[in-house]
C-alpha cells in the first residue's frame, strides 16, 4: 500500500509520519473512544498540531498546498489502522474544498486557517429524515429577513454533528425552483436556535460520532452563504467526485487490513490438525480476495491521477464508490467466515471491520444511486 506509484518520496515519508501518529495518539485509545461514541475534542486538536487536517489548503489559509494525495494518505492510515473515528474526511476532504472554491474571503479568512488548526471541526448537512440520497428532496429552509437568514428544519446522519464547531447547511432558499432552490449556508454552532440531537446509536463506526440536528428559526448573516444563492446543488455536484472517490479510498483500506489480518489468522489457527491455510478453499479465498484488492488498488490510484488532473466526472467518481464499497463489502464477508465463529465475536478485529463497512454501501450516495449516475451516461 504504501510503495505504491502514485505516490513520490515526500508521500512516502508523509505517510510514515501520519501512521507513527496515529500510532501513538489514537490507536491506544480506540475502545475507551468506541464506548464513548465520539474522539475527545481535543483529538482534533493534536490532529491539527500534527499537520493532518486539510493539507491541500495553500499556506495562506493554514495548510501546506498538497495535493489531494496528502489527503488520501491521511485516509487509508486512519482507517487501515482502526485509529479512532473523527470524520477526517468529512472535515478535510469534503467541507473545507466548499469554503475554499466557492466561499467569500471572509468566510476563507474566518474559517479555514481554523480548520487547519483543529479549532474548528466542520460539518455537512444534507440528508434529512425522509430523503435519504434525495437531496432535491430536501425540506430545511433558509428565508432571507433583512441581512439574515433564517434557517428552519432538520438534518440526520451528520458525521461530527457531536464534536463540530460550525455545519453546511444545504437548505431551500427558494421552495419552488427545484435544484435551483438549493444554497449553501454556514451555521456556527454557537447560534441560538441550533441544536445537536442524540449522537445516533449505529451497527458499527461506533467511535465516529452520528447525529441529528435541528435548526429553529437560526439567524445568519447573509454573508454566510457559499457562493451564490441558487448554485448549492451546482456546487453539490461538483464536489461529489471527491467525496465518493475518498470513500474508495477508505474502502480500499479497510478491505486490505481486514485481508491482512486474515491471512495471519488463516496461517496460525489450525483444524484438523493443521493450519486452515492448508485446505484448498481457503488458499483459493485469499486469492480470490488478493487479486480483487489489487485491482481495486490500480482502479483507484487511476482514479485519483485523473482526479489531481481535473479530470474525474461524476460518473467517475461514481464508479470509485460502487467497485470499492461493493468489494470491500464482499472481501470482509468472506474474512469473517474464515474466522468461524471468532469472527462474530467483538473481541476480535474483524468483527469491527464487517460492521464499519456496512455503510460504505450507503452514505455518500447508495450503490443504486451509484448505477444510476453511472447509467444516465451510458
Amino acid at each position: 500500500m504504501a510503495q505504491r506509484a502514485i505516490y513520490d518520496e515526500e508521500h512516502h515519508i508523509f505517510r510514515d509520519a501520519v501512521r507513527k501518529f496515529f500510532e501513538a495518539e489514537a490507536v491506544p485509545h480506540a475502545k475507551s473512544w468506541s464506548d464513548a461514541g465520539k474522539v475527545p475534542r481535543e483529538f482534533w486538536n493534536k490532529l491539527g498540531e500534527a499537520g493532518l487536517l486539510c493539507p491541500q489548503l495553500p499556506e495562506e489559509y493554514g495548510g501546506v498546498g498538497g495535493d489531494y494525495r496528502f489527503n488520501c494518505i491521511i485516509n487509508e492510515e486512519q482507517i487501515y489502522n482502526r485509529a479512532g473515528g473523527a470524520a477526517i474526511a468529512v472535515h478535510s476532504d469534503i467541507v473545507a474544498p466548499y469554503l475554499l472554491d466557492y466561499g467569500s474571503d471572509d468566510l476563507k479568512e474566518r474559517i479555514l486557517p481554523r480548520m487547519a488548526t483543529g479549532e474548528m471541526v466542520g460539518a455537512i448537512a444534507m440528508t434529512e429524515p425522509g430523503t435519504g440520497s434525495d437531496l432535491q428532496g430536501m425540506r430545511t429552509t433558509a428565508v432571507m429577513d433583512g441581512n439574515h437568514y433564517v434557517v428552519n428544519g432538520s438534518k440526520t446522519f451528520i458525521s461530527n454533528g457531536q464534536n463540530c464547531d460550525f455545519v453546511i447547511v444545504a437548505c431551500k432558499t427558494d421552495k419552488s425552483a427545484g435544484s435551483k432552490g438549493v444554497s449553501l449556508i454556514v451555521v456556527e454552532a454557537d447560534r441560538e436556535g441550533f441544536r445537536r440531537g442524540r449522537n445516533l446509536d449505529k451497527i458499527g463506526q461506533h467511535s465516529s460520532d452520528t447525529s441529528e440536528l435541528f435548526f429553529d428559526e437560526v439567524r445568519v448573516p447573509a454573508t454566510n452563504i457559499i457562493g451564490h444563492e441558487g448554485a448549492g446543488f451546482m456546487y453539490l455536484m461538483q464536489q461529489l467526485p471527491q467525496e465518493r472517490l475518498s470513500i474508495g479510498f477508505i474502502a480500499m483500506s479497510g478491505a486490505q487490513r481486514a485481508y491482512d489480518i486474515t491471512l495471519d489468522y488463516v496461517k496460525q489457527r489450525e483444524a484438523f490438525g493443521k493450519p486452515i491455510m492448508n485446505f484448498q478453499n481457503t488458499r483459493f479465498k485469499m486469492a480470490e480476495m488478493k487479486t480483487e484488492i489489487e485491482v481495486g488498488w490500480a482502479f483507484v490510484d487511476q482514479c485519483l491521477s485523473r482526479h489531481i488532473k481535473g479530470e474525474l466526472d461524476a460518473a467517475g467518481g461514481a464508479m470509485s464508490k460502487l467497485w470499492t464499497t461493493e468489494m470491500q463489502g464482499r472481501v470482509v464477508d468472506t474474512c469473517v467466515q474464515l474466522h468461524g465463529g471468532y469472527g462474530f465475536m467483538s473481541e476480535y478485529e474483524i468483527a469491527h471491520h464487517f460492521t464499519d463497512a456496512r455503510v460504505q454501501r450507503i452514505y455518500g450516495g447508495t450503490s443504486e444511486i451509484m448505477k444510476e449516475l453511472i447509467g444516465r451516461t451510458l
